[in-house]
């Protein structure tokens, strides 16, 4: 074979591979854009965000799930959630787009409606894919819940702040909470857990979403004030939050850990703690 042919061969092999690649990537935008923006209403938000946080918290049918979720400690004290999806997609250039909803604590314990919220932004990186990562967001103070009330964008870092939450049980998930950052973030990237940085983030309220579910330009802090009813729709998300709350954590192990971005864990029995360094 002349090397003529084989540099021929090997164009050929080369592209054929190349096309492969686009092919499975362009299935995967695809499929993942499919199931991402059959949340966009609320309906379908609030469908997702209860998958999202039964993978989050722990199942009462299966207690030791509790050392690999949101802490009930956590949850029990939690002034109101934030869940969202973010996609990331792109060939060349990239672009995220996430939506989502967020609902808050009434003072007689319950839940309030949820309100849409979305966040974007565009990149630039060779790349090609999708990938679909999933947050809750704790609220852990009023001030928290009022930024995501004021009709406005919430810019994490800016209007408020976050840190990466902790995840387990034990008492040092309760020396975490004696100062803890406004808000703690947890992420999940292809199932597992990690603590992505939000800095930054710019989160919206979807009035056009609310308005289409509620039938009226109901404003946010009616909704999130308890003003409105809890949907029906939402049922599955309270539900889905009442059995992580009640779990029973006796007989298990203390151990939790704070997830660092690249997925890896900061032991917190090592006298590691979360909270706001410029918090007062």
């Amino acid at each position: 074979m002349s090397m003529l042919d084989k540099f021929r061969r090997g164009a050929q092999k080369a592209s054929i591979q190349a096309s492969a690649f686009l092919k499975e990537g362009s299935s995967k935008i695809a499929n993942e854009s499919h199931n991402f923006t059959q949340g966009f209403t609320l309906p379908g938000e609030a469908e997702k965000a209860a998958k999202t946080l039964a993978s989050f918290l722990a199942d009462p049918d299966h207690p030791e799930s509790a050392l690999n979720a949101i802490p009930k400690a956590v949850l029990q004290r939690a002034r109101g959630l934030a869940i969202f999806s973010v996609l990331k997609a792109g060939f060349v250039f990239s672009g995220k787009a996430g939506s989502g909803l967020v609902i808050a604590r009434l003072p007689d314990g319950s839940w309030s409606a949820p309100s849409c919220i979305a966040t974007g932004g565009v990149g630039w990186g060779l790349q090609i894919g999708a990938d679909l990562t999933e947050f809750v967001i704790v609220l852990n103070s009023e001030d928290a819940v009022r930024a995501f009330s004021m009709g406005g964008n919430v810019t994490i870092g800016g209007n408020v702040s976050a840190a990466a939450g902790p995840i387990g049980t034990g008492g040092s998930v309760q020396a975490s909470l004696a100062h803890p950052a406004p808000m703690f973030s947890y992420s999940k990237s292809k199932g597992l857990f990690a603590g992505l940085s939000l800095e930054g983030t710019v989160l919206i309220e979807r009035k056009d979403a609310n308005r289409d579910f509620y039938g009226s330009a109901v404003p946010a802090r009616d909704i999130l004030g308890g003003r409105v009813p809890p949907p029906e729709v939402a049922s599955r998300m309270y539900e889905v939050i009442e059995a992580a709350e009640g779990i029973d954590e006796a007989g298990l192990p203390d151990s939790s850990y704070v997830p660092t971005a690249d997925g890896n864990h900061l032991d917190m029995k090592d006298g590691h703690t979360v909270f706001d360094a410029e918090g007062h």
